[in-house]
Order: structure tokens, then sequence, then C-alpha cells
């Protein structure tokens, strides 16, 4: 007969065992549930395919069950030598820690891919850090209320589960075992941890595992549905710093003689579109709006009506991209000329935007007054220590408005952020030229504004940041100011419109860039293909300064400069030239968008471009 130690050592083996089925079952039930709750973009899936998506993620929900069984597992072999309270509080509390992580991976990754469409990364965790407030500030408290409620009812039961599996071990022995046996014991386990490191680690070769190994689907839906939202996260934390081994397409020399043909850091003969080197400049960042808003544009009617009468006074870019999906990308490719990255925002490391060049350091060289005015909160997304690295001692924001205007979730209505910087025009004489940002939040969910034109209540939102703006250009108009006014009016990304566009589609990035004021020479439109980062040369370009430094921002007006565009999302990115549109899905490893007379000619320079990108990044 078994010894009651044998039979103590046999029910630490099967509770490992246990304990890794499951979580691993939890993981596989985490997918069905999330493609439920996201039923728009799954109904139209059949049974085969739900079932491809939970038997292809299987690889990363065994790899995250053994790093969740890893731990326990090793106090069980501690159990062994040290029979205390201590070490089963020491497991419970493990357990209970895990559950949390399964659920809140689980519960965010769930409610934002409606709004975001890719798994979860560390770019929620990055905004909830920076300002918890301002993070949950595109729900409503009650939604938020559920979320909670939710997380907390899945981590007791998940952990209620795994807690009554670990207790099996628990059995006191008759008599203590000898010092011989307990290390038999410990060596017998020994196999376990090993199986448990082949399933952390997804096999004996080279390559370890990733999250581009359950992609296996032309439909990007199912991919991401495929992917464990704990195991994403936890690989986007692990690679954020080791920026100069990530996206290694080529070899440095070819990627260099690719990148060659892609940047133009000169101005040699740029069509002038000003009539005034040193305008006052004005440029407003506009939240989330699309080329899709503007009837000029082929857009929706009756919404961005005063942006459509700007642009047909001004010069309207009718082939522009944003850079990215978020608005801490969107700002450093705007104010910094520099690219936005696939899976990681520059302005959380403010050691480095400290070295990137900006338009409002430029410009303070020639003599200029820099303002920089925000309705919300100034420190969501590192913002403020970016802002001040770029030279902009002067940054309005919410804590600098009364009380009674704070009626947003963001801080105030765009309004009140207008009428603060008109204010501060009228109020005070201009001896230097001035750079004004004005970054407006009002057109963001949850599209709460003091506007009531048209029933659906994004596009309201829309038409409420419009009439913002039209007013605001239109005092400017009726001034002394306006003769020596340019005015740039540049979307931050597109967003909530239209609503459930893919994040793989061209039209996904196209926004409107739109240059007005007295210092305009004359309207006109301009059909080069462009995006954010090159705001910062064709600015420059335009005043005759230098701009050497934006070693990845072109000018758009001068014939000679490369003209493409180019954005990234997780973890994506795409390339837009006269020649070819290209989307390239970095996980799969495959081109999922591939338009025009030239197929694939911008996958090798787009691959070039993002691996030099990330190469710069690392020596900043």
């Amino acid at each position: 007969m078994h010894s009651e130690k044998e039979i103590e050592m046999k029910y630490k083996h099967l509770t490992i065992l246990l304990l890794f089925l499951y979580w691993l079952c939890v993981f596989m039930m985490e997918k069905p549930l999330f493609m439920l709750y996201n039923h728009t973009s799954y109904e139209h899936y059949g049974l085969t395919d739900w079932c491809q998506t939970m038997w292809h993620g299987l690889p990363l929900d065994l790899s995250m069950a053994g790093y969740l069984t890893a731990l326990p597992a090793l106090l069980l072999g501690v159990h062994i030598w040290l029979k205390h309270r201590i070490v089963d509080w020491l497991i419970d509390i493990i357990l209970i820690i895990s559950a949390l992580m399964v659920s809140l991976s689980f519960v965010s990754n769930t409610v934002l891919y409606e709004y975001w469409r890719f798994p979860l990364d560390s770019t929620p965790l990055f905004y909830l850090l920076s300002s918890p407030k301002d993070a949950f500030a595109s729900v409503s408290n009650v939604y938020a209320a559920v979320g909670v409620l939710a997380v907390v009812s899945l981590t007791w039961l998940i952990s209620y589960g795994a807690i009554s599996i670990m207790r099996r071990h628990r059995r006191e022995p008759v008599a203590s075992a000898t010092v011989c046996r307990r290390s038999l014991y410990t060596l017998s386990l020994l196999p376990v941890y090993a199986l448990l490191f082949l399933a952390i680690r997804g096999g004996v070769t080279v390559s370890s595992m990733n999250t581009g190994q359950v992609y296996f689907s032309t439909e990007t839906s199912l991919n991401h549905a495929a992917v464990n939202p704990l195991f994403s996260i936890m690989e986007s934390l692990a690679h954020e710093s080791d920026f100069d081994s990530q996206y290694r397409f080529m070899d440095a020399p070819e990627a260099s003689r690719l990148f060659a043909q892609l940047s133009y850091t000169h101005s040699d003969s740029t069509e002038i579109l000003i009539n005034n080197r040193r305008p006052d400049i004005y440029l407003i960042v506009l939240e989330s709006f699309s080329s899709m808003l503007m009837p000029s544009l082929g857009g929706q009617a009756d919404v961005a009506v005063h942006l459509d009468r700007i642009a047909a006074e001004g010069v309207l870019f009718t082939h522009f991209y944003a850079n990215s999906f978020r608005t801490d990308r969107g700002l450093v490719s705007i104010l910094s000329g520099y690219p936005a990255q696939p899976t990681m925002s520059l302005m959380k490391y403010p050691r480095k935007t400290t070295h990137l060049p900006s338009i409002a350091g430029s410009l303070r060289s020639v003599g200029y007054d820099l303002r920089y005015y925000y309705g919300g909160d100034a420190n969501f997304t590192n913002m403020r220590s970016y802002l001040i690295n770029q030279g902009f001692e002067h940054i309005v924001s919410d804590v600098d408005f009364p009380l009674s205007e704070r009626l947003s979730k963001w801080g105030v209505h765009d309004e009140h952020l207008f009428n603060r910087v008109w204010s501060d025009l009228s109020k005070e004489s201009h001896v230097h030229p001035l750079l004004h940002v004005i970054q407006t939040s009002s057109s963001h969910e949850p599209f709460d504004v003091p506007y009531h034109r048209l029933a659906d209540e994004r596009l309201n939102a829309f038409a409420y940041t419009d009439s913002c703006v039209g007013r605001f250009v239109d005092h400017l108009k009726n001034s002394a100011l306006w003769s020596n006014a340019l005015v740039i009016l540049v979307p931050d990304h597109l967003g909530a419109y239209p609503r459930d566009i893919s994040n793989l589609v061209t039209e996904r990035y196209q926004i409107p860039l739109i240059l007005t004021g007295g210092a305009i020479d004359r309207p006109r439109r301009v059909e080069t293909i462009g995006s954010q980062h090159d705001i910062a040369a064709t600015l420059l370009g335009q005043m005759g300064i230098d701009h050497q430094e934006f070693t990845f921002s072109k000018d758009m007006m001068d014939p000679h400069a490369p003209h493409f565009a180019f954005f990234t999302v997780p973890d994506a990115f795409g390339m837009v030239s006269e020649e070819n549109e290209l989307i390239y899905d970095n996980k799969s490893q495959r081109t999922v968008v591939d338009r025009g007379r030239q197929k694939s000619y911008n996958l090798l320079r787009g691959q070039a471009y993002l691996q030099t990108l990330y190469d710069d990044i690392s020596e900043r």
C-alpha cells in the first residue's frame, strides 16, 4: 500500500495539473464570451469559425496557464519542506491576484474592442496611470460601475475555483518524512516544472511564444478573438523599451538605402502659399475629426459645415492622413514631425521627447511667443512633460478655468476653450509673432455637448465643435489680427465616425488639413499625398526656416520631396503613395490591403521606414 506521504505527493502532482487545466479552461471560455459581447463583429461567422478561434488560440492560453500555475507550483514544492500556514496564505493571495489580472484583462479587452479594434496592450494602462479621471471620461458612470462589478464578480468566481483546487494539497502527514524522502519528492516535481516551462515558452524551438502565433485567418477580427488578452498586455509591457530589437525586417544597409529614398529634409523649390513669412499661427487640433464629415470631401452632409466654408476660402489638402488612432500619438506627429509607432506612445518617455525636434522650438528660435490651450487635463498621457520639452512655457488647461465651466467629463466644453483664447488675444498686446496651439475635446466620447442640432449624438458633437471653430475663425476675420493670421486646422486622428470602421482600411486614416487666414495668398486645393508628420517641414518651408533636424518630415509643397503617407495602428503599418495603397499586419506577417497600379510597391519601403523609426527612437 502507498504511505500517506506518497498519497500526499500524488495530490501535489494532481493539484498542479488540475490548476493548469483550470486556467486553460478559463482562457478558452473567454473567447466565445468575447465574441458574444462583440456580436456585431462576429455574428456573420459560423460555428466552425468560433471553434477554430478557440483552437488556434490554444498556444497563448497554454502559455498563460503555465505562467499562472508556475508560482503556486513552486510554493507546493516549498510546502514539502515548510509545513506552515503562511505558505497556504501566499498561495491564496497569488491566486486572487491572478484572478484579478485575468478578470481585468478580459473585461477591458472585451469592452474596449468595440472602440479600438485591436487586442488589449499596455496602452490602457498608460492612460489609466497618467490620469484615471480622463481614462474613464469616455464612458458613463453606470457603464463604469457595471464594468467594475463585472471585474469584482469574475475575480471572486475565478479565485474561488482556483483556491478550491489548491486545497487538495493541504493534507497533514501522520509522521514527519526524512530529509532524503523530501528531497526525492522535490525531485519528482522537476518534470512537472519542466512541462510548465515548455508550456510557457511554447516548445523547444528558438522562437519563444508571441501573439502572432495564434493568427490563423485572413479575417482580422477572428485573429483578434484568438489572442489571450493577459498574454498580450504582458508581451506589450515586456517589449516597450527594447526599441532597436523590434521590427527587424531587413539588414541595416538595405533599410538605410530604402529610407534614403523616403526622406527629404530641404525645401529647394517650395511653392509658397503664404504672403507673410512671419504670420501669427493658430494651430487648431480637432479631436477625432474625419474627412468623412466634410461634404466637400465626399463625406456626411450638414455636419462640418463651417470647416467646409473655411476650406473653400483657404487651402485644403485633399489627400492627407493621420499617423495613428490616439491623441498622444497624433500630437507628437503634428508638433514634432515624428511618425507614430504601432505598439507604444513616445509621449510616455520624457527623456526621449526631450530630444525630439519641434515646431515650437524652431519658431521660438526666431522670436515667436508660444502658448498651448487645452480644455482637459494636460497631465493625461504625460502631455505636460512633452509640451514643456517642446518649449511651451504657457500651458492653459482645465484647472485654469472656473469650476462653473468644467461641465464636461474631459474638462471644459470647446466654446469655453475658444472664449478663453479670444479673451487672451483681446487683452494682450503682441510685440512678437504668436504660435497658439488649441486642442479641442468635445467631439470625444461620451459626446455630452451643450448643443442639439443633430439627432445622432456623435454627429451632433462634431457639429458642435465645428460651430465653435467657425465662431472663432469669424472673430479673427472681423478683427485686426486677421491680416497676419495663419490658421491651421488638423484632426489628431479619425475617431468615432464612421462608427465601427476597421483599423485595417486606408480610409480609417484620411483626415482634412486646412490652412486659412489673411496670410494665405489665395484659396486652392492641394492634391499632394501627405500625413501629420509632414506638417512641420511644410510649415517651416513656407516660412523659410531650416527643418533638417526633422528627419521624417517632408515639405508637401516641394515637388522634389517624395510624397507619401505613413500611419500605424497596433500592430500594423500603412503606406499610401500614388503607386500603391498598402497596409501590413505585423502580427500575421501578411499584407491586408494592397491596391494601386504597382501592387506591393510600398511593402519594403514601409518596412524600412518602420525599422528606421525604431532605430531612431533607440538612439534618442
